[in-house]
Order: C-alpha cells, then structure tokens, then sequence
C-alpha cells in the first residue's frame, strides 16, 4: 500500500532501519551467534530462524538468553561479527538508489540495534555515512529501540521534530512499534515473511521493496521540485 493519488505528503525526513532494509548482514550475525552457541554447548540456528528471532538489542536479549554469562557470551559474539561482517556485508536491492531518492526530500538518518561501532563501520565501507546526518546504534543512546531514545537523537541531528512527516522505513513489526512510539510514521519495506507477513507488522505505509520505495520518493521529489 503505497501512497496513492499524492493524499500523503512527502516525507520531510527519512529514517532508516539498517539489517534487512538498507543491508543483507545476516551471514556476519548468524556465524558470530553460532560461534557464541557453541561455546556454551547451545544448539546453533540456521537463518530463518536468525531471521525470526533476531530483533532487540544485544544488551536487551543477551541476558535472557545466557544469564550471568551475557558478558562473556557478548564478547565472543563481536569478536566473531569482527572478523567477518565486512566481507559478507551486502546491499539490499535497492537500497542505494532509495537512499538517493530520500536524500532529496530532506534529511535522513539510520536508527539500528546493531551496535553503533559496527554500524558505522559498515555504512562507510559502503561509501554511505555521508548520506546520513546520523548513524545511531545499539549503545548510542540511553535505551535502544523500539524505545524512543535513538530516536530523539537522530531527529536531532537532522534538526526535525518527530511527526508524521518523518518516516521511519524498516522491515519488521518492532520497526513498525518504534515507528509509533517515536510519533513518526511507519513504513514497511519487503513482505515481513520473517515476522508474520505484512499484516503482523501492521504499517502505515508498505513498499514491495526498497526500489518501489525508491520510485515514490523519486516521484514525490518531482513534484516538490515542478510546485516551486
């Protein structure tokens, strides 16, 4: 469902999440929980099962899942994501021509649950951190998303009050929540096949993907650009 007949305005401000909308990073995120699996004697996953369990922040889930240990088990896990994040590291079709496209309607910032370092890290080995005005990451703010906090800070350095002008484009249901408690609007890209398809995640806005997306911005940049 996206906009139709030019009822919703552009967007004054485009946030993006980062693994599965902007990037494919799976291969680096399943090895590094893997390596960490098998030092704690743990079954090891797949990645459709990655895919769908992966959402919170390191420092949200990893307590739950190795205890007391969630330290060590932390360590491990980015010392294996280290060592090989940048040569698995993929763009989503797509994606750069959407980034393109948001960048001439305004501002755009990316609000991940990778950790900051490591995100930041991967957009400038894609040539993209200067298309952003803000790369926040796990870590970056005072809580991760789906709370507000990583927000306010890409907001503000975009120097744009939150409000349904401002998209936030993701691939998965928590996105579409983040989206929401933030006060901005949500915008699907893909299916969600990995999250209970796109009527679990429930978005304001929904794009086949990231070069449908592409094709709307570039058709709202247009005709901001004729109405000058």
């Amino acid at each position: 469902m996206p906009p139709d007949g030019g009822a919703i305005p552009p967007p004054a401000c485009v946030l993006w999440d980062w693994d599965n909308t902007l990037v494919d990073g799976w291969a680096a995120i399943q090895h590094g929980l893997n390596v960490t699996f098998r030092d704690f004697g743990m079954p090891e996953w797949d990645r459709e099962t990655v895919l769908a369990r992966v959402r919170g922040s390191l420092r949200d889930t990893f307590p739950g899942m190795f205890g007391a240990e969630w330290e060590r088990a932390r360590d491990i896990f980015y010392a294996a994501v280290r060592a090989c994040h940048l040569k698995v590291l993929r763009p989503m079709p797509g994606a750069a021509g959407a980034i393109a496209a948001a960048g001439a309607l305004g501002p755009q910032a990316v609000i991940s649950n990778k950790q900051g370092p490591l995100l930041r890290t991967e957009a400038a080995h894609l040539g993209w951190d200067g298309a952003f005005a803000a790369l926040v990451g796990a870590g970056d703010a005072t809580a991760d998303k789906p709370d507000a906090a990583p927000f306010r800070l890409a907001l503000g350095a975009c120097g744009v009050n939150p409000s349904p002008q401002v998209w936030y484009v993701g691939d998965t249901a928590m996105d579409m929540r983040a989206a929401r408690t933030a006060g901005c609007r949500a915008v699907l890209v893909g299916r969600a096949e990995h999250d209970g398809g796109v009527a679990n995640a429930a978005p304001d806005l929904a794009f086949e993907d990231a070069a449908a997306l592409a094709d709307t911005l570039r058709r709202m940049a247009g005709k901001v650009s004729a109405a000058d």
